[in-house]
């Protein structure tokens, strides 16, 4: 008998992959999942591969990276580096095209604003610990932003690693932290106000045009 590992790996290769339909249009902005065989769903997608689960194995989740799209070598080296550690997720299984992770439980920063969700500061600790054990293994948190980390139970976890062998400086995560503290503290916690997607998306977006007209090395 298969040990739930290898059954979903066998899953992956015989439902997910036959059935799936992802492309990358733009490497700036999220691949496009266009279908999901039943019963997978799809739980997120970023840049450059998109995280899917099976109903079956609700405590793993398989990352897919679109066609065309690089980077899972790297992914599976950032998390040899890492080991264990309790705000990141473990790699299972690397496949191209595909991982098989540990699934961390929790709402993104990001659907926290949308969701009108409090984010409280043990949050923002948390996640600047993690940061620095990720110097200590000879990495760089790079990337870091809203929909890259996540609160549960109010405290903090690292979703996204697949950057952190990029060396270039990156401020995204300094940045996040002062609007946490200037602008999310004073004004939207104690309102609690939930964020239309449409107005995140489009600070989104001019943040990460500002970054790159001044420099600031974001992909």
């Amino acid at each position: 008998m298969l040990d739930p590992i290898q059954a979903l790996v066998q899953c992956v290769r015989q439902e997910l992959l036959p059935g799936l339909h992802l492309e990358s249009l733009d490497p700036h902005h999220p691949v496009v999942v266009h279908r999901v065989p039943v019963p997978w769903r799809c739980l997120g997608a970023g840049n450059y591969a998109a995280v899917f689960m099976h109903p079956d194995y609700p405590e793993q989740v398989v990352k897919v990276y679109a066609p065309g799209r690089p980077g899972i070598e790297a992914e599976v080296e950032v998390y040899r580096r890492l080991a264990n550690h309790p705000a990141f997720s473990q790699c299972y299984v690397s496949e191209a095209p595909f991982l098989v992770l540990k699934r961390l439980h929790g709402v993104t920063l990001y659907d926290c604003l949308h969701r009108g969700i409090a984010i409280p500061p043990q949050v923002i600790y948390d996640i600047d610990a993690a940061l620095d054990y990720v110097r200590s293994r000879g990495l760089f948190p790079h990337d870091v932003h809203g929909r890259n980390v996540m609160q549960a139970k109010g405290r903090g976890l690292v979703v996204d690693v697949s950057d952190f062998l990029n060396a270039q400086p990156c401020r995204a995560w300094q940045d996040v932290k002062r609007a946490y503290w200037w602008i999310y503290r004073p004004l939207f916690l104690p309102l609690g106000l939930p964020i239309p997607y449409a107005l995140l998306d489009g600070v989104r977006s001019g943040y990460r045009l500002f970054r790159r007209l001044t420099g600031g090395g974001l992909r």
